[in-house]
């Protein structure tokens, strides 16, 4: 029981300071240093509120405590025995740290999507992802913004993952660090993407800031985390998803 709560403890810091380490970061920037400079990529022509900062960066700590008990309960010693989790680096050759990265993302948006398809449900919604959407117009801090019952499910990934895929602490760390890094970016409020990348294969398969952005703002369709896919074959998308991208990209480059 010591050693749990030492790992529980452990885990939860290092969420904690990830989640303020990275999402502060980029808020200062985007938000207070450059707003002026980068105002022609701003999604939402409107501001959020101080108050709306407040409120997601609230929720983001309680949930930050939901997602290390997923995790705890991933990596305890009860379970271990019977999940892919490898010691030793060597276990697997070295190539499947970054391939099983790229299959944890993948099995996280499928995960992702169905989950949040469900939390959509008009009974769900109404007592758990309403949280997540009182940010009509997200910033970085609602990365984390979710209701408690909401925030277990988000870490309860590790659960699955560690269940589905042979896994290094390495692989767990980066996806846990990657993931972020995209939730931080999907919730930005700005589009950052570069000018060539519309005309790319990636824009085809890949989430935006933009993407994300109006799921917040029209509550309902782009229920993928990473990638469009899901959302394409569900019928899902947004159907002014390209001609908003468009809308802000023109803004942004002139043509």
């Amino acid at each position: 029981m010591t050693a749990m709560l030492g790992g529980f403890a452990t885990i939860l810091i290092i969420t904690l300071l990830r989640y303020f380490l990275i999402a502060g970061l980029v808020f200062l920037v985007v938000y207070q240093w450059l707003p002026a400079v980068l105002h022609r990529s701003k999604i939402q022509q409107r501001t959020a509120a101080r108050k709306d900062f407040i409120r997601e960066i609230a929720h983001s700590v309680s949930s930050s405590i939901l997602i290390a008990i997923a995790v705890v309960i991933a990596l305890s010693g009860s379970i271990r025995p019977f999940t892919h989790i490898y010691a030793g680096i060597n276990d697997y050759p070295l190539w499947w740290i970054p391939v099983s990265l790229l299959l944890s993302l993948v099995v996280h948006d499928t995960y992702f999507y169905w989950m949040h398809r469900l939390l959509h449900h008009k009974r769900l919604f109404k007592i758990t992802h309403v949280v997540h959407h009182q940010s009509t117009n997200p910033s970085p801090w609602a990365a984390y913004s979710f209701h408690f019952i909401e925030a277990f499910l988000e870490g309860a990934v590790v659960i699955v993952l560690v269940f589905v895929l042979p896994v290094h602490a390495v692989t767990l760390m980066l996806f846990a660090l990657t993931s972020f890094v995209i939730n931080v970016y999907g919730h930005l409020g700005y589009e950052i993407m570069p000018e060539g990348f519309r005309r790319s294969v990636l824009f085809e398969v890949l989430n935006t800031s933009t993407y994300h952005n109006l799921h917040h703002s029209k509550f309902k369709g782009n229920y993928g985390l990473y990638f469009r896919i899901w959302d394409r074959w569900m019928g899902t998308e947004n159907p002014e998803y390209v001609k908003e991208y468009d809308k802000i990209q023109q803004r942004r480059f002139g043509r």
